[in-house]
């Protein structure tokens, strides 16, 4: 039997205008990332209109002094969320250096993970660490547990490797959120084509493992959906799974052409409410915010996005040499020989 897990306080009208700010920051550097990719400052890009309320939502309600977080390749608005530098994030962007070149134990934000259903691991492997560290220290700290959260899409539920990271979660009982982001697309293949039943979510039920269904397009809800999820699995009772029904607005990646799978139509049927527009509407008819404070927001948004835009321009390849230097904590003679042989022919020693 799953735990009933205490309800959560509502958000104050402080937390729904910080929650519109970084919506709002997301929205605007994610549209300029686009332009960047086509304007040649970076070769590649996965957007994530739609999808900003998911990400916003969940990484605000996580802990960044003891918590950490597993992203996919699309989780921007996640790391911006947690105060990482966005010059350093968009580092893997640039191809100036693979998983960012932020700091992930001090941001709490893992390296981008281009695997898919990669991340999903490794999540479970550090919140059962956490586990294990509190069972040798006595057992749960009064505070509950730390707790890893990692992103995976509904395509990606489908991995083998996620199967695994879910059923080891549960049976060892590991503070971990499985938050699936479920935009309707594999890429080209819509949900139903792929997840049977429809939802990822009621997959936790064989696992014995809690699962919340929540509005992905609806930031105040993700937040509640993921402290609810926090408070369950801090306490000791095992993993939580998070199904964020949302849509991707965009493409894939800007590699990808959405046209030749769905149409513009079925695209403005299904996406649902705008992440953006939804918060904005609430704050206005809750009287937490006015159409000075939204149009602040936007603006401060475009200006902090130009400035991200001409970090991102003065980023410059890095040291080739660095290949070599992250692979081993004690690098093998093989992996010296080739650092040499590599130094002698790029650089004619």
């Amino acid at each position: 039997m799953i735990p009933v897990t205490p309800q959560v306080p509502e958000l104050s009208g402080d937390e729904l205008r910080r929650l519109y700010r970084l919506l709002t920051a997301v929205r605007q550097l994610d549209l300029a990332a686009v332009a960047w990719q086509r304007q040649g400052i970076i070769p590649g890009y996965a957007p994530e209109l739609g999808q900003e309320a998911a990400q916003v939502g969940s990484a605000f309600a996580m802990d960044r002094s003891r918590d950490f977080i597993f992203p996919t390749y699309r989780e921007m608005g996640t790391a911006l969320t947690l105060g990482v530098d966005m010059v350093q994030y968009m580092a893997t962007h640039k191809a100036s250096w693979h998983g960012g070149l932020y700091d992930p134990v001090a941001t709490r934000l893992a390296p981008i993970q281009a695997v898919v259903g990669g991340s999903v691991l490794h999540a479970v492997g550090w919140s059962h660490g956490q586990r294990l560290e509190a069972q040798a220290g006595g057992g749960i700290p009064a505070e509950g547990l730390p707790a890893a959260l990692t992103y995976f899409g509904d395509g990606a539920s489908s991995q083998g490797d996620v199967h695994e990271a879910m059923n080891f979660a549960a049976v060892l009982k590991a503070p971990v959120i499985f938050f699936v982001q479920n935009n309707g697309w594999a890429i080209s293949l819509p949900t139903e084509a792929q997840v049977a039943g429809g939802t990822v979510a009621a997959r936790a039920a064989g696992y014995g493992m809690k699962s919340l269904t929540v509005d992905g397009n609806d930031a105040p809800a993700v937040v509640t959906a993921t402290r609810e999820a926090l408070a369950h699995t801090r306490a000791g009772h095992g993993p939580v799974l998070i199904e964020a029904m949302t849509y991707r607005r965009g493409p894939h990646s800007t590699s990808d052409d959405p046209g030749r799978y769905r149409t513009l139509e079925e695209e403005r049927r299904d996406a649902g409410s705008d992440p953006v527009e939804l918060l904005a509407a609430r704050l206005l008819a809750e009287g937490h915010a006015d159409q000075d404070f939204l149009a602040a927001a936007k603006t401060d948004a475009i200006s902090g996005a130009d400035k991200i835009r001409e970090g991102v321009q003065a980023l410059t390849p890095r040291p080739g040499a660095e290949m070599f230097d992250f692979v081993f904590a004690e690098p093998t003679e093989q992996l010296k020989n080739q650092a040499l042989t590599w130094r002698k022919e790029s650089e004619h020693d």
